[in-house]
């Protein structure tokens, strides 16, 4: 039975709308886009999930996922800041946690052709446009590519330090306009992407296991002093979020 210690990331629902909609039924399947995912149950409506910046889904006695800026666990259970704990007939639990509260959980009928999901882009797993696609879809944005990446509207999933990692091993200036690209400076970024994000799903997202040549394992916190082999890591900001970036690679 699901407990609803809090409410505020629950988007339009009330508690009891989602403890009717989730109690006794079956999942049957699982469903993702970009950041995005949702349960089909059995029965409409289903419940649909971002988890935001600081969000994480949890089972007993599993080991969470763990990047740079992940929360320290203790082992307490259900975890810390949990807003959604269910149990299931078979006895398994799984909590949904957010510390900050950015996170949302909604009720959609078909999530993946409602707000906000239909409106997100392409995702970079599911369906990369073709090499000719990408770069028509460059050239006729003028935004600053690191800004574009960012926007969940062009690149579902593509978070902060995503972009910043394609364009350090693309060797392309995170304040370059996205139509100044070149076909082949394009393609690099689309190839890269695409290397980057199927490379953080085989590691399951375990920075341990993220390649020591990534731009990943410094861009934390602004320390001075960060490099990537004998090349300095400098960082500015772009469209209100921290860059990491290579100035002597990155053109």
């Amino acid at each position: 039975m699901p407990e609803l210690p809090e409410a505020i990331v629950f988007d339009g629902v009330s508690e009891a709308q989602v403890q009717r909609a989730l109690l006794r039924r079956t999942v049957v399947d699982t469903s993702r886009r970009g950041k995005h995912f949702w349960l089909a149950l059995d029965r409409r409506p289903w419940p649909s999930f971002h988890l935001g910046m600081t969000g994480d889904v949890r089972t007993r006695d599993e080991k969470p996922i763990q990047l740079a800026s992940s929360l320290t666990r203790n082992g307490a259970w259900p975890p810390r800041f949990t807003k959604l704990h269910l149990t299931m007939d078979d006895g398994g639990e799984l909590a949904v946690t957010d510390k900050r509260r950015l996170g949302r959980i909604r009720l959609r009928e078909d999530p993946g052709n409602e707000p906000p999901i239909n409106a997100l882009g392409f995702d970079p797993l599911l369906d990369l446009p073709s090499p000719a696609r990408f770069t028509e879809q460059l050239r006729t944005r003028s935004a600053v590519i690191k800004s574009l990446l960012l926007d969940q509207a062009f690149a579902a999933g593509v978070g902060n330090w995503i972009a910043d990692e394609v364009l350090y091993q693309a060797g392309i200036d995170p304040r370059r306009r996205a139509n100044t690209l070149s076909s082949l400076e394009a393609q690099r970024v689309r190839l890269t992407l695409k290397r980057v994000v199927e490379t953080a799903v085989r590691a399951d997202a375990d920075a341990s296991r993220f390649p020591r040549t990534w731009l990943f394992h410094q861009r934390w916190g602004r320390r001075a002093g960060g490099r990537v082999g004998d090349r300095p890591v400098e960082h500015l900001t772009i469209s209100g979020r921290t860059t990491a970036w290579v100035p002597s690679v990155q053109r």
